[in-house]
């Protein structure tokens, strides 16, 4: 299985930024869990950050012409503003787990809408960095179910 893993804006200053909501792990802590995913679980794995929403908007596109089987992705505060990172994910149609390190349910007001949890399968807040081991491993089962269909 072939997973696209993406970060949003900040996510690369994690072990720097509210740590009393983010904790103490770096962002290079976080790729390594993902990595170690991965190999444990015979997924070919490719994790990327960006600050930019076209960034992000550009490598949803791309997954399609890669033959990307699933997404995780942690779009951070595009969450809560962008449509141009839901109309990418729902033009790519690509099954894809929505992840946030904290229970964003549980924050700010204006935390409480997601624009890309629309086109997303699943989504998982408030289990730190396992939430992107579930989010994988649930795609990963996903694929093997349909497998199994077939």
């Amino acid at each position: 299985m072939k997973i696209l893993v993406l970060n949003g804006p900040n996510l690369n200053m994690l072990g720097i930024r509210e740590k009393g909501i983010y904790g103490n792990e770096t962002y290079e802590d976080l790729v390594y869990l993902i990595e170690e995913t991965a190999k444990e679980k015979g997924i070919e794995v490719e994790v990327f950050q960006s600050n930019h929403e076209g960034a992000l908007v550009d490598r949803i596109q791309q997954a399609y012409f890669d033959k990307t089987e699933g997404i995780v992705i942690n779009p951070a505060a595009y969450t809560h503003t962008s449509i141009a990172i839901l109309d990418a994910l729902k033009a790519v149609n690509l099954p894809a787990v929505e992840v946030h390190i904290s229970d964003v349910s549980q924050r700010e007001d204006f935390r409480q809408i997601s624009y890309p949890g629309k086109a997303c399968v699943k989504t998982i807040m408030g289990k730190g960095f396992l939430g992107y081991k579930e989010g994988m491993l649930f795609l990963l089962e996903r694929k093997l179910g349909e497998g199994n269909k077939q």
